[in-house]
């Protein structure tokens, strides 16, 4: 992979489905390689001052969308963090371009039905909101997959392991001097 700028002393960014466990690996990354957490979703409501449901009810997805691609150009002047994307946040040519000239990305990768374990409750995730939540996800699913596949410099199947497992296992693979 010739890919230069992203080196464990630089940007990491997470892609994947909502429920992949972004956040909390993303966490967890940041600590153990002493980089700053950002995710992105979180940075929209604090500027906001509205939950991401709200904006949806009120902007409708295209709202939305425009407000995630906003911030991702904020964020990723950036240097040394660890940066959770919203799950959508692939679908925007402009933004996979931002992605791709920043860091190392990482795509957690999560089966179907775990997805649904993981997200069956949260009223925070507007997409979701639905009758047939597994029909949603295996549909978002299906569309984004080949996506972040294709972004991705690494590809991990999220719940394989534990938090603190999928660390380690991430600050290895990142170590790899194959990623340089």
């Amino acid at each position: 992979m010739n890919h230069t700028e992203g080196k464990i002393d630089n940007t990491i960014i997470l892609i994947g489905m909502m429920g992949a466990g972004k956040t909390t690996i993303g966490k967890s990354l940041a600590n153990y390689l002493d980089k700053t957490f950002i995710d992105s979703d979180q940075e929209i409501q604090k500027r906001t001052g509205v939950t991401i449901p709200v904006i949806f009810e009120i902007e409708g997805e295209i709202g939305f969308r425009k407000r995630e691609a906003d911030m991702l150009k904020e964020l990723i002047k950036i240097d040394n963090i660890v940066l959770a994307t919203g799950g959508g946040i692939i679908l925007n040519e402009e933004n996979r371009k931002l992605l791709k000239k920043k860091g190392t990305i990482i795509y957690l990768r999560a089966a179907v039905n775990d997805l649904l374990h993981r997200t069956r409750h949260d009223k925070n995730r507007p997409l979701l909101q639905i009758t047939d939540l597994q029909a949603k996800i295996t549909e978002l699913y299906d569309q984004r997959d080949p996506i972040y596949r294709e972004l991705a410099h690494i590809v991990v199947e999220s719940g394989n392991l534990s938090a603190h497992q999928m660390v380690k296992y991430l600050s290895q693979k990142l170590d790899d001097p194959a990623l340089g």
